[in-house]
């Protein structure tokens, strides 16, 4: 598997762990892949019973690494890991602190128990960046925190910290930082505990009132971001933040 995701297992339990630390964790096509792969395996294993997601260093991930999207292909490649995640049928944990943004945000509502350091700090930055939702985080963030504080999450790209993300439903609970990757652990041992066939057909229960708004989601949000893709106001969007610079999206308008 690749360095980019790291793989520790142990008493039923799997730590996965995203390993680009210098990046803050941020995608690319690699990384995507390599989460990816590592998920299919872990369902496929009998051995695991509950995966516990991570980042290394001091976040979880960035989302995509903006630097590379304009590797060909680059901006689709979280769709591999989209499908891995949302197949998935076994608990999932995730241990997020730093930031977790874009696809390092919405990856997260897919988890079935979040718990996040006191130093998180979230965001879905899709319409600064001239994108639309993914991941299904369309529905997914409804089903959450309700429509209308979905919509101000998603619409604003507001930062969301520690606190809110706990207060709104993102997460079950918040610890120091130093703390929040032995909770999470100890989640999972209590978890782990049970016969994973059970723990299985708990999840299908959870998940199948879901099942339908993440389908219509996946083709929304797909179809949506394959019209923004090639947009002038995407190009400013990523050439501002390459540049370190606030978007200029008014300049664009039609006069």
């Amino acid at each position: 598997m690749s360095q980019t995701v790291l793989k520790e297992s142990k008493d039923g339990i799997l730590l996965l762990t995203m390993n680009r630390p210098e990046k803050k964790n941020a995608f690319n096509s690699e990384q995507w892949k390599a989460l990816a792969a590592a998920l299919d395996a872990a369902r496929e294993d009998d051995d695991v019973t509950v995966v516990v997601l991570t980042g290394a260093g001091s976040d979880f991930s960035a989302g995509q690494d903006l630097k590379e999207s304009a590797v060909a292909g680059a901006l689709l490649s979280y769709r591999i890991l989209e499908r891995a995640v949302i197949d998935f049928d076994k608990p999932l944990i995730a241990a997020a602190r730093g930031v977790a943004v874009g696809g390092g945000a919405t990856v997260l509502f897919h988890c079935d128990v979040v718990y996040v350091g006191e130093s998180l700090r979230l965001r879905m930055p899709f319409n600064s960046l001239a994108m639309a939702p993914e991941f299904a985080s369309s529905y997914m963030l409804q089903a959450i925190v309700g429509p209308q504080c979905a919509a101000e999450f998603l619409m604003t790209a507001q930062w969301i910290d520690a606190e809110k993300a706990v207060a709104s439903g993102i997460a079950a609970g918040r610890f120091r930082d130093d703390e929040l990757l032995p909770k999470a652990m100890a989640k999972a041992a209590e978890i782990a505990q049970w016969p994973l066939i059970s723990l299985q057909e708990t999840k299908r229960c959870l998940k199948m009132a879901h099942k339908a708004g993440i389908d219509a989601a996946i083709k929304t949000e797909h179809e949506a971001m394959d019209r923004l893709s090639d947009t002038p106001e995407k190009t400013e969007a990523v050439t501002a933040f390459i540049e370190k610079r606030k978007p200029d999206f008014r300049s664009l308008r039609k006069k």
